[in-house]
């Protein structure tokens, strides 16, 4: 049974639907860069939870992730209301999502550790459950609003434009306002009084970030596509489900953004470590890092959809994901064979400045692509199923988005764990060999992770001449007219047969 397709001339996108859609990546980024950022340090140097009990938390968490967001996914492709199949879960999460991002922040104090580890669980699966009921169908919007393949990445360049404020603006708030280090040594990401402010900002800018690309975006709903009328079974759900996630370009394009998204997500657990730490920066050295990061996501934005264009999606996306990842590995690589500038001097800081902003420009780049031709599997789907699941396809990019805080935040505690670093550690008082360990463990793994995404985009198979086909099939069954001739060599199609309905 085919969903009902959208009406095939909708109106053009405004610069204000287009902004108002857009904004809401603020929320779900301003959420992935504070867990993964600031978690850790928070729950193990504040609140004093070890480092594997805050990681075996996450693990938990990411498995009950893995249950929800295909099932959210599913449901919201099939969801029939007046608004539409993805607003009313976008709405729903607004302020539920907010309040549990506080809380998180926000832990009792006097507690023993096990009641601070189950109150620590309760929130982080509360902020990742309330994400999906966002987050994922905010995502699915994207291949419909816009369904050309530049258009697409343009749209998505937008998106990450807020990302990148929401995540990382946010983190330069942190640095220089809300946990800046006071002139007299008080304060700072090791203060616990920051973060009250910290977590409030947040989650007001999550609650208003929602309600603005949710609301904003409700003109919309009429020339979306509709579910289909049906009561599905579980089993037939689940063959659905199967039949849809088995495609090529779905499996390797997934596959490399869970590898990534674990890569980076270890890098920014471990990332004010090396900070404070390895390089010995102040907390106003780290605010301009985070800065120069801003810009280099910027900038990232408008070198995608140059790239996109010239290159295509998929040798874009690996030129500038394999140039990121040589940028970002020199400054450690120098230091651990000895040609690395001393701590505290001027080189060391145009060394690090500079790898920030050329790996930020081209890590952002890389992020909108990738988002990018996962979109586009959207249409080969439906050509190959009949049937349009962009909350199915999207459920796996918002899973591997959670598995930056996630199992890749769990491989960060557990690389601190295993080089035994010390708690309530203060600055240039960590033994050498320790920092040593952490950088000799830091390269092989981010190399390993990185190199093995590489290596799973180069078997992506759809480009703009496939793209373009996929549409034209699609708008000719829509029409109900023949497939022209030079589709007749495109690979067969042929919808499921209907599903059995519940009586």
């Amino acid at each position: 049974m085919l969903a009902t397709p959208a009406a095939p001339d909708g109106p053009r996108l405004g610069l204000g639907v287009k902004l108002a859609y857009a904004v809401g990546a603020t929320a779900t980024n301003l959420k992935v860069r504070a867990l993964s950022t600031f978690l850790v340090i928070f729950y193990n140097q504040v609140v004093g939870l070890p480092p594997h009990t805050v990681g075996l938390i996450l693990m938990i968490a990411l498995v009950v992730d893995a249950v929800v967001d295909p099932l959210v996914g599913q449901i919201s492709d099939n969801f029939r209301s007046n608004w539409g199949r993805r607003h009313p879960f976008m709405l729903a999460a607004a302020l539920p999502y907010a309040i549990a991002f506080f809380a998180l922040w926000n832990p009792p104090t006097g507690w023993s550790d096990q009641a601070l580890a189950v109150y620590l669980a309760v929130c982080v699966i509360a902020v990742r459950v309330f994400d999906t009921f966002f987050e994922l169908p905010h995502q699915a919007l994207a291949p419909e609003l816009a369904r050309g393949y530049d258009e697409r990445t343009n749209l998505l360049s937008m998106r990450h434009f807020f990302m990148v404020a929401g995540g990382l603006g946010m983190t330069v708030l942190a640095y220089q306002v809300f946990l800046r280090e006071r002139p007299d040594g008080t304060g700072g990401v090791l203060a616990r009084d920051g973060y009250f402010s910290y977590s409030l900002t947040g989650a007001l800018i999550i609650l208003g970030a929602i309600l603005v690309s949710a609301l904003g975006t409700l003109r919309c709903i009429p020339h979306l596509h509709q579910a289909p009328v049906r009561r599905i079974t579980l089993p037939a759900m689940l063959r659905e489900m199967a039949a849809t996630l088995n495609n090529r370009a779905f499996l390797v394009s997934t596959l490399a953004a869970l590898l990534i998204a674990v890569a980076v997500g270890a890098r920014n657990g471990l990332e004010i470590y090396f900070g404070l730490y390895f390089w010995e920066l102040t907390q106003a050295q780290l605010a301009t890092l985070a800065t120069t990061s801003v810009i280099g996501g910027f900038l990232g934005v408008f070198l995608a959809p140059v790239v996109g264009r010239t290159m295509g999606k998929k040798w874009g996306v690996i030129a500038v994901f394999g140039s990121a990842v040589l940028v970002h590995v020199t400054p450690v690589s120098l230091r651990l064979l000895g040609l690395a500038p001393e701590n505290g001097t001027p080189e060391l800081l145009a060394l690090l400045y500079g790898e920030e902003i050329i790996n930020a420009t081209l890590a952002a780049a890389t992020a909108v692509l990738l988002f990018a031709i996962l979109a586009d599997v959207v249409e080969d789907a439906e050509v190959k199923t009949g049937r349009r699941s962009e909350g199915l396809l999207l459920s796996a990019q918002n899973l591997f988005r959670k598995a930056i805080s996630g199992l890749g935040v769990f491989i960060a505690t557990t690389v601190l764990t295993v080089i035994d670093f010390p708690e309530k550690a203060e600055r240039a008082q960590v033994p050498p060999e320790v920092l040593h360990s952490l950088g000799l463990a830091y390269i092989p793994t981010i190399l390993g992770l990185y190199g093995t995404a590489i290596l799973c985009l180069l078997a992506y198979n759809i480009g703009r001449h496939q793209h373009e086909e996929n549409l034209r099939t699609l708008a000719a069954r829509q029409a109900g007219e023949a497939l022209p001739a030079d589709a007749a060599d495109a690979p067969a199609a042929t919808p499921d047969a209907p599903l059995p309905l519940k009586p």
